[in-house]
């Protein structure tokens, strides 16, 4: 992750006082940064169901779709009126972040249209940057919760791994969610 930990940009006070904003967008414009954030992802992804927050994560698990790796499945979780569903297929998971609350949503009938091991949909939760952990946290806390009816079976969904491209250990959020499953951080700052 030599030349991506080199394209981050940094924004002081962004988007408020104190905050100091990670900007990850710098490695899609570059083909080579991409390509090595796209490798280093693949490899550290090992389950066939990756739930993506808004809206940073998209642009990077889509990828793994054409990728020879393990991952079938992208679960969008999208911000409000983002995401249409049908009655009763639309899950909110109020999330904290450090910089204010927010509301994420989702819809089971995405992650039943993923891969299943057994009476489990096993999932990646990735994410751009982890700092406190709360939006992953939230989110692993909902899909944990969930029941998944698919072919008249029912499965439980299960948040086996986090993925994020950028870390900030001092911040905690690595503690955290390792209570909940393993942490893998493709760089840390």
């Amino acid at each position: 992750m030599k030349k991506a930990s080199k394209a981050l940009k940094f924004y002081k006070d962004f988007p408020k006082a104190g905050v100091n904003f990670i900007d990850i967008i710098p490695f899609l414009q570059s083909r080579e940064v991409f390509r090595e954030v796209v490798d280093a992802l693949r490899d550290a992804t090992t389950k066939p169901n990756v739930a993506a927050p808004e809206a940073r994560a998209f642009l990077f698990a889509a990828p793994l779709l054409s990728e020879e790796s393990c991952v079938r499945n992208i679960i969008p979780m999208r911000k409000s009126g983002k995401l249409p569903y049908n009655e009763g297929d639309l899950i909110e998971v109020c999330i904290e972040k450090e910089y204010g609350s927010d509301k994420l949503y989702y819809r089971p009938s995405d992650i039943a249209a993923g891969v299943p091991n057994g009476d489990t949909f096993e999932i990646t939760l990735l994410d751009d940057v982890l700092a406190t952990g709360g939006t992953a946290e939230s989110v692993a806390r909902s899909l944990e919760n969930l029941t998944i009816e698919r072919d008249g079976r029912t499965y439980k969904a299960r948040v086996k791994e986090f993925v994020f491209l950028v870390g900030i250990p001092e911040i905690g959020g690595r503690e955290r969610l390792e209570k909940i499953a393993p942490v893998t951080t493709l760089m840390d700052i």
